[in-house]
This record gives C-alpha cells, sequence and structure tokens, in this order.
C-alpha cells in the first residue's frame, strides 16, 4: 500500500439525508447528459477510480461501466452488472474491490470480475470502499451502512448513524475516517466508530489525508475542512461550487474536484483554481505522481495533469 495521501471522495448522485435526489447535470434516466464527451470508451458518468501504477488504473460509473488504463488506452471491462459503480479500490491488480449500488461488491482477480457473497444481499447503496490491506477492507453507505471485510467475510459494523456515508480514508487499520450526510465525520479507532465534531452541516463528500494529524475533507458549496489532530477546522476554497473529491500526493500538494469542470490545488497556503478545459462535473481524482493525475466525471470524460496541464483524454492517449 502507498504510503502518499489517498483520496476517498464523492460523486454524490443519489441518497442524500434519507431523500434519493440528482445532481443539476445528472438529469438523463440513462446516466447520459449533452455537453463535451472524451472518447474514453464510455458514454455513462464515470464516478470512482483507482491506480495500482501509472499504467494499471481503473474507473467505474453507471450502468455497471469499468474501464481499464494500460498505460496506453483505455479499454471496456466486463463487470457482470448493470448496477452503477461508484468506487473502486485495490491493495494490488489482482485484487481489487468495487461498490455500488443495490449493495453490490464486485472483486477482480486480475482475469475477471465476479460478484462477492454477502455484497449483494445489503440493499442499502455503497458509495465508498478502501482498505488497509486486503484483509482489511471497509465499505460505506446509505442508512449509516459500514461494512468490514476480513477477508473471507463481509460483516456489518455498527456505526452510530443512519446518515448516509459517502467515502472512507484511513492512514491504518486504527485510523479511519468516513464523511457523509449533513458534516457526519466518524473515526475508527481499531475497535468503535466514534463520532467527530466538524464543525458544519453541510454534505462531505471526499477525504484524504497524509496522516491522522493532517486530514482533509470537501463537500457542498466548496467547503473544504481540515483536521489537525485535535479539531476539524474551515478553510477558504475560493469556490461555492459543490466539491466531490479530493486526493494529495503530499500535504502540500493537493487537488480537488466538484461541478462543472472546477479543480483547485493547494500547495500548502491557499486553495486555487485550475482550468481544467471542461464543465463536466468531475467526480473523482486520483494521481500516481504529481504529474499523473487523472479525473474522471460525467459524459465519460477523463482528463489527465501532466504536472503543467490539464487535458482531454482521448481513446489512443
Amino acid at each position: 500500500m502507498r504510503t502518499r495521501i489517498f483520496v476517498l471522495c464523492l460523486f454524490a448522485v443519489l441518497l442524500i439525508v434519507g431523500a434519493c435526489v440528482t445532481l443539476p447535470e445528472q438529469k438523463a434516466v440513462d446516466g447520459v447528459t449533452s455537453g463535451i464527451r472524451s472518447t474514453s470508451g464510455t458514454k455513462y458518468f464515470l464516478y470512482g477510480a483507482w491506480g495500482n501504477s501509472s499504467s494499471d488504473i481503473f474507473a467505474g460509473g453507471y450502468n455497471g461501466s469499468i474501464l481499464h488504463y494500460d498505460g496506453k488506452t483505455w479499454g471496456t471491462m466486463t463487470s457482470g452488472t448493470t448496477n452503477a459503480i461508484y468506487d473502486i479500490w485495490g491493495s494490488s491488480s489482482s485484487d481489487v474491490f468495487a461498490v455500488g449500488s443495490g449493495g453490490i461488491i464486485l472483486h477482480y482477480d486480475g482475469n475477471t470480475w465476479s460478484a462477492m457473497t454477502g455484497g449483494t444481499i445489503y440493499k442499502h447503496i455503497l458509495y465508498g470502499i478502501w482498505g488497509s490491506d486486503s484483509s482489511d477492507v471497509f465499505a460505506v453507505g446509505s442508512g449509516g451502512t459500514i461494512m468490514h471485510y476480513n477477508d473471507k467475510a463481509w460483516k456489518e459494523m455498527t456505526s452510530g448513524t443512519t446518515n448516509a456515508l459517502y467515502y472512507i480514508w484511513g492512514s491504518d487499520s486504527s485510523n479511519v475516517f468516513v464523511v457523509g450526510s449533513g458534516g457526519t465525520i466518524l473515526h475508527y479507532n481499531g475497535k468503535t466508530w466514534d463520532a467527530m465534531i466538524s464543525g458544519t452541516v453541510n454534505h462531505l463528500y471526499g477525504i484524504c489525508g497524509s496522516d491522522p494529524s493532517d486530514v482533509f475533507a470537501v463537500g457542498i458549496n466548496g467547503t473544504i475542512l481540515h483536521y489537525d489532530g485535535n479539531i476539524w477546522g474551515n478553510m477558504t476554497s475560493g469556490t461555492t461550487d459543490d466539491l466531490y473529491c479530493i486526493w494529495g500526493n503530499s500535504s502540500s500538494d493537493i487537488f480537488a474536484t466538484g461541478f462543472n469542470g472546477t479543480i483547485l490545488h493547494y500547495a500548502g497556503k491557499t486553495w486555487d483554481a485550475m482550468t481544467s478545459g471542461t464543465a463536466n462535473a468531475l467526480y473523482y481524482i486520483w494521481g500516481s505522481s504529481p504529474s499523473d493525475v487523472f479525473a474522471v466525471g460525467s459524459n465519460g470524460t477523463i482528463l489527465h495533469y501532466d504536472g503543467e496541464d490539464w487535458s482531454l483524454i482521448t481513446g489512443n492517449n
């Protein structure tokens, strides 16, 4: 598992405080809207991404879409489901998990994707997944759902809340954070989940950190919070657009993405807007290095950052 900051973030398209709502940009029933489209290999919204390296990246989205990037091209994979895929995480290229609507949990063994026993019996939507290793994996979702996998079976945990839980990140197995609706932030100490005081009632969609005392969370209306190991405090984002995702290579090199093609960058002092070149919502961001960062979003959008500029990915890039 990499020691760099990990990203966990939200597409935020369904359940918010117990009600089924849709983001302004996702109006079409089939998960497609009008707008500029990349030739990524899918027309559907892409909600989550994870990579084992710069040439081994997975992206998931609407209608069971899963794409794979081999360093040269993006190709479509057979997921075996039409359920939306909302997040992907793995411990290696042959141990990758995906979660989504209908409580589905998929696993990729390096050759094929297959449904895991225990995933589909949970009717709650699963929005996020993260693990410290292959035998310590957590999934979170609607209705306060938290599930844990110990390399043998998935079991539901007691979260202490019924709020929707959108994303999860941890520095290790005894320092795990979850964000959700109404400003919900939970912390897991290796034994129990405890509520934290976030200082906001805004929905929080994404979270990442460099260590347990340096954690960032993002959400609606440009909300960005920072945790210093003692308290959560507000940061000035400079935007009122909803922010769905956050990822960083270090504590002074962090990206946040959101509605209307919003991309922000933090270099250790202030959050500054970047030029994304798209108005499509960007739901997820992941990178292998400061000069190799990918953002995915609506209409099959995939952007790449080379350390200087963001560009739209085509099918052959």
